[in-house]
């Protein structure tokens, strides 16, 4: 099965260069474009003589129209759009493994939400544009950003800071896990929470947010026989790390317990983070967590 259902790309075709009559743009003909203008949701436009043009191709022959030669306005052509409007297509990320066919205006709706859109570099410490799978970013990840790669689902990491005086906004992904099949990230940042200065975990899910809900994951750190524990449900890479963190979805600790649980004459941070990830319905105590 296409990107067509159960028709073929080739008899979805040959309709649209049925009505290829009335589908027409003049800058390109008919058939193949008119089902780029439609399926990408392009506006028709019509000259003053009624020559029809999608608004894509306006622009590349300089607001004149390509059969007649005359200036092109904004005259919309409702009736081609009608046309349009009629047709249901399949979603863009068909190729991606989607199967859903649409209305015209009920596919950009599903589009802004399809599970099968690609999903956006998770990496934190700088804005990066890379979209891919899964599979593809992890690699990009790992080969491009440098990230740690970990097998297992228990961590231990730790934090050292010479000047915990100053906490600038700074975000790390500190390392990415592989259990259960699935991969999570580690991010820690420091940033100041109202007046006060603060460090914060949590763990994001490479994958959408119903699949998320099927791990949760617990984050510690502690000292001098004290402890701090935070049990939660990793987010979805699909949210921000900047939108986790905004939302305090996660284990914060504040400069001053982050001295004390470092210890020493507590002018050197010296924070140790320990977490473990299961399935959502095991016990995080009996169960085997990388089953």
């Amino acid at each position: 099965m296409g990107c067509f259902g159960g028709q073929s790309a080739g008899s979805k075709y040959a309709k649209l260069k049925g009505i290829g009559g009335s589908l027409s743009c003049g800058e390109i003909g008919k058939g193949k474009r008119v089902f780029v203008a439609i399926y990408n949701k392009l506006v028709f436009l019509q000259c003053h003589n009624g020559h029809t043009l999608c608004s894509t191709c306006k622009t590349r022959v300089h607001n004149r129209c390509p059969t007649c030669r005359q200036e092109l306005g904004d005259i919309r052509c409702l009736a081609l759009e009608k046309v349009a409007e009629s047709l249901e297509l399949p979603c863009k990320y068909c190729s991606l493994g989607c199967p859903e066919i649409f209305p015209y205006y009920s596919k950009l709706k599903h589009e802004s939400q399809c599970n099968f859109r690609p999903y956006n570099c998770p990496y934190a410490g700088s804005e990066c544009s890379v979209l891919g799978d899964i599979p593809f970013l992890v690699a990009h990840l790992r080969d491009d950003h440098k990230v740690d790669m970990h097998s297992g689902c228990t961590f231990n990491h730790r934090y050292v800071k010479s000047n915990p005086r100053e906490v600038e906004n700074a975000t790390w992904m500190l390392t990415v896990f592989n259990c259960f099949g699935q991969y999570f990230c580690l991010h820690f940042e420091a940033f100041q929470l109202g007046m006060a200065p603060v460090y914060m975990a949590f763990l994001r899910f490479m994958g959408d947010e119903t699949d998320a809900r099927n791990y949760s994951y617990s984050l510690e750190v502690g000292a001098n026989g004290r402890k701090l524990i935070w049990e939660g449900t990793p987010r979805s890479i699909r949210d921000s790390h900047r939108k986790v963190r905004d939302s305090h979805d996660g284990l914060i600790i504040q400069r001053n317990m982050a001295l004390f649980f470092s210890g020493g004459d507590r002018k050197e941070l010296k924070l140790r983070v320990t977490g473990r990830i299961w399935k959502e319905q095991q016990n995080p105590d009996t169960a085997n967590l990388c089953s």
